[in-house]
């Protein structure tokens, strides 16, 4: 049965970059289902705030006065909007015109424990960009299937942890009880940490099949810039202190583990931004108290083996 009113919010961070922010607009456009769209300009260097009240002046337009970063200008559209179901969408991912439908189907036919819903995303060449996160017991978070085939999408592991941030679904009532996405980690790793308090807080998560959509990639901070480097690494850094990894017996491997992740990085690009990132996000975490880490949400089949491996950005394609 039709409802009067949309069922979900669709939110739309910004950050300039209008050749990618105009047919991600258009194709939520053209979604089957209705959605308000909320779209959340975090302080653009260009013009593509004002090209956007211009172009679609059926969605919501906010603006934020200074530059906050991913994951205040995601929770300011989440706080802004009230249906009982939340999309996030990148700015550079193109949605199929079902992606709305999929998502609240997935929310509507499943129990309410259901918290949230990962859709499938693919890259311009065809392969798989995301099937959701998944994680090992150090709180490592992955990006499932990157660069597979779609058919290898459809295996069962490894385990689905929660959404990829590119396209993410969320059901209010759940981000009511946790939390929306930590606003002291600037980029990187806040669809992670979120996942983790999710789970932890006993909701589930599962994964859609049939594509939702292709995601561009590295159209914010740039993929592989030193500055995608070192937000990664202060991500990692912030949530490694946060969730009090080094206060368990898994704290040796994890420090084995991103010595060898800074090292190799320190190697191959000859800078130090992995390594001052995550030392600038520990600091940051200092006062962060998170519940316990919800070990058996990670995948226990990632071992430090396979996941110094799955950090190679060919992992997927070789499976």
């Amino acid at each position: 049965m039709p409802h009067d009113t949309p069922l979900i919010d669709v939110v739309v961070p910004v950050y300039g970059g209008w050749d990618h922010v105009e047919p991600c607009l258009r194709a939520l456009e053209e979604q089957t289902v209705a959605a308000n769209v909320i779209v959340v300009d975090d302080r653009s260097p260009d013009d593509t705030a004002d090209r956007i009240a211009r172009a679609f002046p059926g969605v919501t337009l906010l603006r934020n006065g200074r530059n906050r970063g991913f994951a205040h200008t995601c929770n300011r559209g989440m706080a802004h909007g009230e249906a009982p179901y939340v999309l996030l969408v990148n700015s550079d991912v193109i949605a199929e015109p079902t992606l709305v439908e999929h998502v609240l189907a997935a929310f509507e036919a499943a129990p309410p424990t259901l918290g949230s819903v990962a859709p499938l995303l693919l890259r311009p060449d065809g392969r798989v960009d995301s099937l959701g996160i998944t994680a090992d017991a150090t709180a490592a978070g992955f990006v499932r299937y990157h660069g597979a085939t779609v058919d290898r999408a459809s295996a069962t592991r490894p385990a689905l942890l929660g959404p990829y941030g590119a396209a993410a679904a969320y059901r209010r009532r759940a981000l009511g009880e946790v939390g929306l996405l930590d606003e002291g980690i600037f980029m990187y790793g806040e669809e992670l940490d979120l996942a983790f308090r999710l789970r932890a807080a006993g909701w589930d998560a599962i994964g859609l099949e049939t594509p939702g959509g292709m995601h561009i990639g590295g159209a914010s901070a740039g993929e592989g810039s030193p500055k995608q480097r070192y937000l990664a690494g202060f991500g990692r850094g912030y949530l490694l202190r946060a969730w009090g990894i080094l206060r368990t017996r898994r704290a040796a491997r994890a420090l084995a583990t991103e010595a060898i992740v800074c090292l190799r990085r320190i190697v191959l690009y000859r800078d130090v931004k992995s390594l001052t990132g995550r030392i600038a996000g520990w600091r940051a975490a200092a006062r962060e108290v998170r519940p316990q880490f919800p070990l058996a949400a990670a995948d226990a089949s990632i071992d430090m083996p396979r996941s110094l491996r799955m950090r190679s950005a060919s992992f997927w394609e070789k499976l």
